[in-house]
């Protein structure tokens, strides 16, 4: 079987996705593009001979409309005869990205693709796409009473775990201690790439992480989705997710080159991971954020290893109660989850989330010398992508 390997990896810093943010003033389509460009200089591939550019993009609308995957090809400079997609798969859409371009490779459809995304909810916040009105939701009417936002299925898993406000806390405020400590020892210097700014600055530095965050300090912040109208409908709600325990809006672009073994023992590239093996699963979509749990069952039953032979996960912390659940599924090393913090220090940049995570991940098997590493995001409406990746 043709072996899928990711060549190079890369990530913007991120940026505060709200107006006076660090990348606000940079078109997505720029952010992506610097992504691309970057990926061709660093491994020094004619970009003729992508076969295909798969883009992840949760808000197709405003600058982020018509595409954005094809635009920023184009502005990157690549030629015309290469192609790009836009895909959504709600937060794990770059992620799914990988997975397409890997699946391509491996079915010899792609002798080589760039999988990646951007969001910059600076420019294009949430609910953009809807503001127009209609309801999307409306044809589900007969068959779901309600489905609710992300943040009353955060506080759901909340409750069913029994995780208390103190958990959720300690466990954010370790996020941002393990993020700033990772920063400060270079730990991010691989996959972070310049940006250039309008006013001529570079940003390398990610705008979200909090170095002298506590849980103590957390812990002085109110409720974010408290509504007398939830607190009727969920009466076992005790309401303790927070701006603090949750991923903050986040502008940022990231991306892999992603190749068959003999491409790139063609092209001369040293493959820094093989892709190993992928699942994507439906879950219950008013809860809407277990998915990682069943994803990771999945795609540990397809790869033949045991949760024990996996040394690093990336679990993406939407909201906190997210990664802890899963953590007491699979009852794992705390240590080697979100090792090097996750989005709720390093932030949320939706359709880059996905190969945000990866970049992070692939560069901490290679600093740490480990082999297996496994990722896996909850995603609007209830899915969830899991992938195990080989430091090679």
């Amino acid at each position: 079987m043709t072996n899928a390997v990711i060549v190079d990896i890369v990530r913007t810093a991120s940026g505060k996705g709200k107006p006076g943010g660090a990348l606000s003033g940079v078109h997505p389509a720029d952010l992506l593009a610097t992504v691309l460009s970057t990926l061709v200089e660093r491994t020094g591939i004619d970009p003729a001979l992508v076969d295909d550019v798969i883009a992840g993009c949760v808000g197709q609308a405003g600058d982020q409309a018509l595409n954005i995957g094809r635009t920023a090809l184009l502005k990157a400079g690549f030629p015309v005869s290469v192609p790009a997609t836009t895909i959504d798969r709600q937060c794990g859409s770059s992620q799914q990205a990988v997975h397409f371009a890997a699946q391509g490779v491996i079915a010899g459809a792609y002798d080589i693709a760039i999988a990646c995304g951007v969001e910059s909810m600076s420019r294009v916040p949430m609910g953009t796409a809807t503001a127009a009105g209609g309801d999307p939701h409306g044809p589900l009417a007969a068959r779901f009473a309600s489905l609710p936002h992300q943040g009353i299925g955060a506080e759901l898993i909340a409750a069913r775990w029994k995780f208390d406000r103190e958990q959720l806390d300690e466990f954010s405020a370790l996020s941002h201690e393990r993020a700033a400590a990772t920063a400060a020892a270079g730990g991010f210097d691989r996959e972070i790439i310049p940006v250039a700014l309008p006013d001529g600055r570079v940003h390398t530095v990610d705008e979200t992480v909090r170095a002298a965050t506590t849980a103590a300090k957390l812990g002085g912040l109110n409720a974010a989705f408290r509504t007398d109208e939830f607190s009727a409908r969920y009466p076992e709600i005790d309401w303790v997710i927070t701006p603090g325990n949750s991923s903050p809006l986040t502008d940022g672009a990231s991306g892999a080159l992603i190749m068959s073994e003999e491409k790139a023992a063609a092209l001369g590239l040293t493959p820094r991971a093989r892709l190993h093996s992928f699942a994507v699963v439906g879950s219950d979509p008013e809860i809407m954020l277990t998915g990682p749990i069943p994803a990771t069952h999945k795609v540990l039953q397809r790869s033949g290893l045991s949760i024990a032979e996996i040394d690093a996960f990336e679990v993406n912390e939407a909201f906190a109660p997210v990664p802890l659940a899963w953590a007491r599924e699979f009852d794992v090393d705390p240590a080697a989850l979100n090792p090097r913090g996750g989005a709720i220090a390093l932030g949320h940049a939706l359709g880059a989330s996905g190969t945000r995570l990866m970049a992070t991940l692939v560069n901490h098997l290679e600093q740490t010398g480990g082999r297996y590493g496994l990722q896996t995001m909850c995603e609007g409406a209830g899915m969830a992508n899991a992938t195990v990746i080989e430091r090679i």
